[in-house]
């Protein structure tokens, strides 16, 4: 061999956090340490004996540091059976064996998150550290591979047994395989801007960020992940009251929020400085308002369906304050989601509604436009609907004309229903929804629903739907019930006789052109 006493380690890390005090733990177990870059000045500058990659390769760090350990002094090193073949090989070299790698990667993600440039995202591209990873965990039976700092106390055991370096390689592997799936979505576009046209190859670098008890039933096992480096309102949100998320939570408080804030920007839009509250029940709206501040939106929205808002999960568009939440003391949320809440209003809901979550939103990063839906086998993969309604262009069918009420009520309600669940009805009223009716196997019985659910309040009130209407019955079931006017994309086979009706009956009606279909 080459005079080799010492056991061998080789440390070159982005995340630092522990790295002095474990490499200071392997020199005192007799071990001899390798090092690159700014993890050598980190590990001498703590005064842990460590030696430079170069003075082994007998040659510089070059090209700005692209090229630095990939050379067979330490790529051999790593690879070598621990058999009299590939030792005596080494030996013929002068080459030693390393016996310990511990390496993370360049912070691609967070340099990609932060907004980087691309010249600077692409630097932060690592070559030589996926190679020595992946070296190291192919070898995993005479090397230990180390990437990530929990497993470093495992590492200063007399002995790892073998089961034990299986899981290192394969989390080993699993850590280079995320790294470059979020550099592939990244350079394919799909990490943060639509897509030119959906990929070929579709990579899904999933993190787990959060257990939680149970999936959507108890016999269900399930967690939370995130996509790449992307962040979210909710899964970055912040508790600050209440009980831990469950699965269903998470959920519904995404798509309360979604709706909270795409109608919170239709009405600053619109130059409205109105307040929206979004009440959601099993994915599904069932009280959503806008008002002249967060207590008023909320009592209206509560008040749209007080008995769908029991157990639900509310998001609202602005600051709770201690009188908005003392109004929500008689009903039973599960989750309340808001981009902030007082001090006195968490004190408040933590002494009287201790079971509520609590979430102050955080602010979302740009995140992948690309809706996904598990069939068996694989995934049905779209652009998320994310039309807004300055890119419509409404077309008014009707002899009748909306009135400038009815059209706020009909901008309204059409941003409702296209987070309702298909085949989906909203009736509105003065920014109030009155009436819904969502996920229902056929339009007239979603209509039929919504109405029921409105009541009195339908007199006045518009309809918006977010799919044609294959027959007047529609029409015919809201001019009874007092509905003035409806907003729908249109180009059924029977538009005429469904215009007919309107006509007829002395409603006004739009054509957006535009369906939103929700499964």
């Amino acid at each position: 061999m080459t005079g080799q006493t010492k056991r061998r380690a080789l440390i070159s890390v982005s995340d630092k956090a522990g790295v002095v005090d474990f490499a200071r733990a392997l020199v005192e177990r007799g071990w001899e340490v390798l090092s690159t870059g700014g993890t050598l000045s980190a590990l001498t500058g703590a005064g842990v004996a460590a030696t430079a990659v170069s003075d082994i390769t007998g040659f510089p760090e070059i090209l700005d540091g692209r090229v630095k350990t990939l050379h067979p002094s330490i790529h051999g090193g790593i690879l070598a059976r621990r058999d009299a073949g590939h030792l005596a090989e080494l030996d013929a070299h002068g080459i030693g064996t390393i016996d310990l790698v511990c390496v993370n990667l360049y912070p691609f993600r967070e340099t990609v998150a932060r907004g980087a440039a691309f010249a600077e995202a692409i630097e932060n591209i690592d070559i030589g550290g996926p190679a020595m990873i992946r070296a190291a965990a192919k070898n995993h039976a005479g090397v230990l591979i180390l990437v990530d700092p929990a497993d470093y106390e495992l590492a200063l055991q007399d002995e790892v047994n073998e089961a034990d370096r299986r899981r290192l390689a394969a989390k080993a592997y699993r850590h280079t395989s995320e790294y470059d799936a979020a550099i592939t979505a990244y350079l394919d576009g799909t990490s943060d801007v639509i897509p030119i046209q959906l990929p070929q190859t579709l990579s899904l670098e999933l993190s787990r960020v959060a257990e939680v008890r149970y999936g959507e039933n108890p016999h269900q096992p399930g967690a939370i992940y995130r996509w790449g480096a992307a962040r979210g309102p909710v899964l970055d949100a912040r508790v600050v009251a209440g009980k831990p998320m469950s699965f269903n939570n998470y959920a519904d408080a995404d798509a309360a929020y979604a709706l909270c804030s795409e109608l919170a920007a239709q009405e600053t839009e619109a130059g409205d400085p109105r307040l929206v509250c979004v009440a959601v029940k099993h994915g599904n709206p069932c009280g959503v308002a806008v008002a002249d501040s967060v207590q008023a939106a909320w009592e209206q929205a509560r008040d749209a369906d007080t008995l769908s808002v029991f157990g639900g999960v509310v998001a609202v568009s602005g600051p709770v304050d201690l009188a908005a939440a003392q109004a929500m003391r008689g009903t039973f949320l599960e989750v309340l989601i808001a981009p902030d809440v007082t001090p006195e209003a968490v004190e408040w809901f933590a002494a009287r509604k201790p079971d509520l979550r609590v979430l102050i939103a955080a602010s979302a990063s740009a995140v992948s436009v690309l809706d996904l839906r598990p069939i068996a086998g694989g995934f049905a993969v779209q652009e998320r609907d994310t039309r807004p309604w300055a890119d419509l262009c409404p077309e008014v069918v009707t002899a009748r004309q909306p009135t400038d009420t009815e059209w706020a009520d009909l901008r309204f309600a059409w941003g409702v229903v296209k987070h309702a669940r298909s085949n989906a009805v909203v009736l509105a009223r003065g920014g109030v929804t009155v009436g819904l009716g969502a996920g229902a196997v056929s339009r007239i019985w979603a209509a039929e629903r919504a109405v029921a659910n409105a009541g009195e309040r339908a007199v006045g009130a518009v309809l918006a739907s977010e799919a044609f209407f294959p027959f007047d019955d529609v029409v015919r079931l809201a001019a009874g019930a007092g509905v003035l006017s409806i907003l729908q994309p249109g180009g059924a086979k029977r538009d005429p006789e469904v215009i007919a009706a309107a006509n007829e009956l002395g409603l006004s009606m739009v054509f957006t052109g535009s369906r939103h279909f929700r499964h």
